[in-house]
């Protein structure tokens, strides 16, 4: 089969489209030929290399994939040849004291499919393996490429929001990269519990899609001072909630924009991961500061069900081939793109 797989960190350089062996399913797994798949920005930390996380080469990305399951292990019950499905790309043992407690996120063998297992085991081929209980029904009124980008940002964001952040009607919600994969997420759930939020994105037409989503409020990243504006917006109370993701740039200003009692929630750093902390903001205002990561199962299929009724929906910005995969992590690294980026292998 044709993959993107690349054998050493660096640049989009070392991406290759190249022919590797199509998976084979072991006792539990199902095959997938995979119809689309989509960009996170987990392929990009993989690509470059991480400090203290060992990334198994060679490797193939991909932590989404919406496809048709070709091949079913002799002991998967749930799933069948000719399914249309989507993956939940946590990978956990199923069996210790945290997965038994629908906990997975906390299993000492937690993998997030695609970026730390391997080698050569991601969507971003024509076909790909996964345990048949990560396999979800593709909602019926999405195409391939719109389902493909749904479910690592819906449930990472569903479970910062819902499940962490205890989101409630009326809150002001201060979202950042707010035109991005999560950001879109997080402007909709927003919306779907009747808070309010206030988006920022870079660019002037990332704010109109923001606007489009449900945001109530937008602001230029680059033209508006962000503290001032959200206690404007706020009457001086600032935000009840801080969705992070953005991480050492944007950190001191989300705590600034933080009400007393308020709640930063956070799940990952892409400008940086060492970020200024004041801790007098901390006690003094006695705010929340809330790490987060992906969502178990069980969030994914919750927050698919207002997928499925309509009342959250894709954002693919683009739509790109597989062998065009340099391109699309280029444009998320230099944040020119709106929304998702859904990428097709070739036709059988």
């Amino acid at each position: 089969m044709k993959a993107i797989v690349f054998e050493q960190h660096g640049g989009c350089e070392v991406l290759k489209y190249r022919d590797t062996p199509r998976p084979k399913a072991g006792p539990n797994d199902v095959v997938i030929k995979v119809k689309a798949s989509a960009c996170n920005f987990n392929d990009i930390w993989a690509r470059r290399g991480l400090p203290g996380m060992k990334i198994l080469l060679p490797h193939i990305s991909g932590s989404d994939a919406a496809g048709t399951v070709v091949e079913t292990g002799s002991e998967v019950r749930n799933v069948k040849v000719g399914d249309e499905v989507v993956v939940h790309c946590g990978i956990s043992c199923r069996q210790c004291y945290y997965c038994t407690r629908g906990e997975e996120y906390f299993c000492p063998d937690f993998k997030i499919w695609g970026f730390q297992t391997g080698p050569l085991d991601g969507a971003h081929g024509e076909y790909c393996k996964v345990p048949a209980v990560n396999t979800l029904p593709k909602p019926p009124n999405l195409s391939f490429e719109e389902a493909a980008t749904i479910p690592l940002v819906l449930v990472t964001v569903w479970r910062m929001l819902v499940s962490r952040a205890k989101i409630q009607a009326g809150d002001f919600v201060l979202i950042w990269g707010a035109a991005g994969g999560l950001g879109v997420m997080a402007i909709q759930i927003a919306k779907l519990f009747n808070a309010r939020a206030i988006a920022v994105a870079s660019a002037d037409d990332k704010l109109e899609l923001c606007k489009t989503l449900g945001a109530e409020f937008v602001l230029h990243r680059k033209k508006h001072d962000i503290f001032q504006e959200v206690r404007k917006i706020t009457d001086g109370r600032r935000a009840d909630i801080v969705f992070e993701h953005t991480g050492a740039e944007t950190w001191p200003i989300s705590m600034q924009c933080l009400k007393w009692g308020g709640t930063i929630v956070t799940c990952g750093a892409t400008s940086g991961f060492d970020a200024h902390l004041d801790i007098r903001l901390l006690w003094n205002k006695q705010q929340n500061y809330l790490g987060s990561h992906l969502g178990n199962k069980g969030e994914l299929i919750d927050a698919m069900r207002f997928v499925e009724s309509g009342h959250i929906k894709p954002v693919v910005g683009q739509v790109l081939a597989l062998k065009d995969l340099g391109k699309a992590q280029d444009l998320m690294e230099t944040s020119t793109i709106a929304g998702k980026i859904a990428i097709v292998p070739p036709a059988a």
